[in-house]
């Protein structure tokens, strides 16, 4: 019998849960009177998102970040977060103690409360975070319009890096090593640039499963051609891939984890948001244009060269 694709799992459950005409966005929306509320889930498995010298409470961050980052392509406030653990007796006190101080920093950090959840006993560490807020009307990844920029919120191809120099020893300098690592260990996570700038989105979605996927998903839901003119990315990733021998725009598309928003907006709204984005502290990268058409491309020398999907896929790795 031939494995199952994730999506095709996916298409199982809408299937027999009567809803098959599901339309993926990176949150759930469902109403209560006249309240709009929204959620996300999430889960972090020990054997397959822990990579080696990690610390359980940048394990606990990173299982909310992973939602918080949902939350801010979308424009939402997290508000309210429940947590379900799978623990494995080998964990002692002093790591449960650490854990618990992961989560307690982060719901400081975003400013969510977590309300409780759930404690279970397995094989290996299983975290899933579900984060729930209100909001009026969340921003789509349909809504690209010929003639908008592709804006991301963040740099990418350090996640990729990071995990190359984590999992297959690559080399690299010092100063590279430690930026790399913290890209992976403590990813950054930008909700409220996302909250103030919602306004000027015409599409957007969460960058975590790599930006070949996020692009390809944008440009399918959209109905647009995607032309990418400049990678979000700079020299030293350039430096480390050549030094290496990797493909840079293969860490940079493709290496995922990377928990930046990537949207669409006018060329008008463009300056309000890197004035926004300056105030932020955040490096706002432009990178390239929607037009009429399908698919994702990159431009470079006047050449055309198609941007497959080559991001995470559970079950295919």
């Amino acid at each position: 019998m031939s494995k199952l694709s994730e999506k095709k799992i996916i298409e199982i459950f809408q299937s027999k849960l009567g809803n098959p005409s599901f339309v993926p966005e990176d949150v759930e929306l469902f109403k209560i009177g006249k309240e709009q509320l929204v959620a996300k889930i999430d889960t972090f498995v020990e054997s397959t998102d822990l990579p080696p010298g990690m610390k359980l409470d940048d394990v606990a961050r990173k299982s909310i970040v992973s939602c918080v980052s949902d939350f801010a392509a979308k424009g939402v406030r997290p508000v309210f977060g429940i947590i379900s653990l799978t623990i494995p007796k080998k964990l002692s006190r002093s790591n449960i103690e650490n854990l618990a101080k992961g989560f307690q920093r982060t719901a400081r950090e975003f400013g969510l409360k977590i309300l409780g959840g759930d404690t279970n006993e397995g094989k290996e560490l299983v975290i899933t975070f579900s984060l729930f807020g209100t909001t009026k009307k969340i921003v789509r990844r349909s809504g690209a319009k010929t003639g908008h920029v592709i804006i991301t919120s963040g740099s990418f191809g350090y996640t990729g890096a990071g995990l190359s120099i984590l999992l297959k020893n690559k080399k690299s300098s010092k100063k590279f090593h430690t930026k790399a690592k913290n890209a992976v260990f403590k990813p950054k996570c930008n909700p409220l640039f996302g909250l103030k700038n919602k306004k000027y989105f015409s599409s957007s979605m969460d960058s975590s499963d790599g930006l070949s996927t996020t692009l390809n998903e944008m440009s399918s839901q959209s109905k647009k051609k995607f032309v990418i003119t400049s990678m979000p990315s700079e020299n030293d990733i350039l430096d480390f891939a050549t030094s290496n021998k990797l493909n840079p725009n293969d860490l940079i598309l493709n290496g995922g984890e990377e928990y930046e928003i990537v949207a669409t907006t006018s060329k008008f709204n463009l300056s309000k948001m890197k004035k926004d984005a300056k105030n932020h502290r955040i490096k706002l990268y432009e990178i390239g244009y929607v037009t009429k058409g399908r698919g994702v491309f990159y431009k470079k020398n006047g050449k055309f060269v198609r941007i497959k999907d080559g991001g995470w896929k559970h079950l295919k790795h």
